[in-house]
């Protein structure tokens, strides 16, 4: 397999990943949760959010293949279930509910707990959107690429470990981001990425209709 090959498989792990764990959407929510943190706290909690998000994504994607042999799902399957899911989680950011928004954050706010694995990794960074898209990997790399296997697996990986380092900059930039964005930046910039995620669900959807029915040829 070429570099360049590698190189393709990291930037669409990126590409694919990105939108849906939206970091600046989780920028807020991250602010208000650490106020009272000190700088250094404020950063150990962003490391351990995007850590853990690593780590529950990883698991997923290695395991994905079993999951999906243990009960029997099919490619297709996942591929439309995953569509569903992400188009789902783009329509409620393009047109979010905001009291239920900011009741979620004054709900977790109340409480006197580490925030880095709940909501910052799980469900802000590693949610069903995220996971979807994992074990959509999974399955396309377990039917498509039996010699590679071991090659592609450790390329979508390394982007997704890349997409989460981004996501730590931007979590620890966040103060600063939101006084320069604002809630009206924040707001305009999670409408565009739940724009993008419709469009990436919708094409998974096709995708899974089409490899099951045939309806096209390949």
């Amino acid at each position: 397999m070429s570099l360049e090959t590698l190189g393709q498989a990291i930037l669409l792990t990126i590409s694919a990943l990105f939108p849906i764990m939206n970091p600046f959407s989780t920028a807020p929510l991250f602010v208000s949760l650490t106020s009272s943190f000190d700088p250094q706290k404020r950063t150990r909690q962003a490391l351990m959010g995007c850590i853990y998000a690593f780590c529950i994504l990883a698991v997923f994607l290695l395991a994905g293949a079993v999951i999906i042999d243990f009960f029997g799902i099919s490619v297709p399957g996942i591929r439309v279930a995953g569509g569903l899911i992400i188009s789902t989680i783009g329509f409620r950011m393009l047109f979010p509910d905001a009291q239920a928004t900011a009741r979620a954050a004054v709900q977790t706010q109340d409480q006197d707990l580490d925030f880095s694995f709940t909501p910052i990794a799980m469900p802000s960074l590693a949610g069903p959107g995220s996971i979807s898209v994992v074990l959509s990997g999974a399955a396309h790399i377990k039917s498509g690429h039996p010699e590679d296997w071991v090659v592609i697996y450790a390329a979508v990986i390394v982007g997704m470990a890349l997409t989460l380092v981004i996501a730590f900059f931007v979590l620890r930039a966040a103060s600063s981001m939101v006084r320069f964005l604002g809630r009206g930046g924040i707001d305009a910039m999670t409408r565009i990425f739940g724009f993008l995620l419709i469009c990436i669900g919708m094409q998974f959807l096709l995708t899974g209709i089409n490899d099951f029915f045939h309806i096209l040829p390949k």
